[in-house]
């Protein structure tokens, strides 16, 4: 009964649209004054939820999208994106895309992708002759691709939750990533030569390298990440250091978007964010607790594994299971809550761990741009000033190819396992 009661507050409170963190910490505290549990478990399960050296990168990588926004290395990687792909049918929405492989290879996250990209990309193609809500719909699913490439939020989050190396899923990630941003645009031509959009006059060579120059140290913060993680140099937590530092000096120095009187803002602008996302990964270890206490997660299990056990079929039920989970629930949160359940549903069937935490934060990504709680939806609505269900009908066609990219990962694991296997060892 106090089960059913924890997820009917819970559910109830996400439709009103209370937070998910309040929502899941008001649902968790209803459980446990029904049960009579006395409430100091509370601050012990929050602290050892973020009590993990990893998380630590969180607000790193946070600190160094912002550095890059408001020092003008967002834009630089926008520049050159259009310099080398808008003279292509549909060109500025193909820069879009590699805007957002680029950006999200540094910030790790969508939302913060959508934002900053989709500043400057929604006016920027709506004034070119692009539809507006198409605009929106490129910048909310190529914004997906961010937490795919390396380094990634979601994939630190798992790693912290179950004992996966985070360098291994960020390997593991690079090619689905990459592979998502070919087939979206792929998808953004085909749709752009149909509507007839406008592609832009072709760069001379010389404008070229001289945008690729001044880009290059932008597109070198990403090469000293992954190269820094790849190599052994440094941890994903040093890495996200190394990123702050480095958008410090670049965007301070060689761009000079950045001064020091807008560092206080930037600051405080990043402890905000770190503060909601740790406070909602504390509250959610809490309802995971409760959960792992009721043996849900065995429930679960023993449900999936009712229907069938093979790992086809079981692969497609977590599929669906995880689709579901995420057109409601913010991704942390999902994470936390379902992951350790249904990774020892996947590794019991044979499917290799790294290759599963893939597949679940690949779902999740594209729960993002799924209504009714598509946050990076909500982003580039607000940035566009769209009705959020116009935005949700331009992305079906990218919903679909992102789709067909998941069942391809999902199938073919030499997909995500070739990489960290070979550079990692099997």
């Amino acid at each position: 009964m106090e089960v059913i009661i924890l997820f009917s507050v819970f559910l109830v409170l996400l439709l009103v649209g209370m937070p998910i963190a309040f929502a899941l910490g008001l649902a968790s505290l209803s459980y446990l004054v029904l049960e009579g549990i006395s409430l100091t478990i509370v601050p012990q399960r929050m602290y050892a939820g973020i009590d993990t050296f990893v998380l630590l990168c969180i607000p790193g990588f946070v600190l160094a999208g912002n550095l890059m926004n408001v020092g003008n290395i967002t834009d630089h990687i926008v520049r050159f994106s259009n310099a080398l792909l808008g003279h292509i049918r549909g060109g500025l929405g193909l820069a879009n895309v590699a805007g957002s492989m680029i950006f999200g290879g540094i910030s790790g996250t969508a939302v913060a992708d959508s934002a900053s990209i989709g500043s400057v990309m929604i006016p920027g193609m709506a004034r070119s002759g692009y539809d507006k809500p198409f605009a929106a719909a490129v910048t909310a699913a190529s914004s997906t691709v961010g937490p795919i490439i390396p380094p990634s939020v979601p994939m630190i989050i798992a790693g912290s939750l179950s004992g996966i190396s985070v360098g291994r899923m960020f390997l593991a990630g690079a090619v689905p990533g990459l592979l998502m941003g070919l087939a979206m645009m792929i998808t953004v031509y085909i749709l752009a030569v149909r509507r007839g959009y406008p592609k832009e006059q072709r760069v001379p060579f010389l404008q070229l390298l001289r945008e690729a120059k001044t880009a290059f140290w932008a597109l070198l913060m990403t090469v000293i990440i992954l190269y820094g993680i790849i190599g052994g140099f440094f941890t994903p937590t040093e890495a996200s250091i190394v990123a702050c530092l480095y958008a410090l000096v670049v965007g301070m120095y060689v761009y000079k978007g950045l001064t020091w009187k807008k560092l206080p803002a930037i600051l405080s602008d990043t402890v905000l964010t770190s503060s909601a996302l740790l406070l909602m990964v504390g509250l959610a270890n809490l309802f995971g607790w409760i959960l792992t206490s009721e043996q849900i997660p065995q429930m679960i299990a023993a449900l999936i594994l009712s229907i069938s056990d093979n790992p086809l079929i079981v692969l497609l039920i977590l599929n669906l299971i995880l689709l579901f989970i995420g057109a409601f629930m913010e991704t942390i949160a999902a994470l936390i809550i379902l992951f350790p359940a249904l990774v020892g549903v996947a590794t019991g069937v044979g499917v290799d761990p790294v290759h599963f935490a893939v597949i679940a934060v690949l779902n999740l990504m594209i729960g993002l741009t799924t209504p009714p709680v598509g946050v990076c939806l909500f982003v580039v609505a607000g940035i566009g000033k769209l009705p959020m269900l116009t935005v949700a009908r331009a992305i079906v066609p990218f919903l679909l190819c992102n789709l067909a990219v998941l069942l391809l990962v999902t199938y073919v694991p030499a997909i995500s396992l070739w990489l960290p296997n070979l550079l990692m060892g099997e």
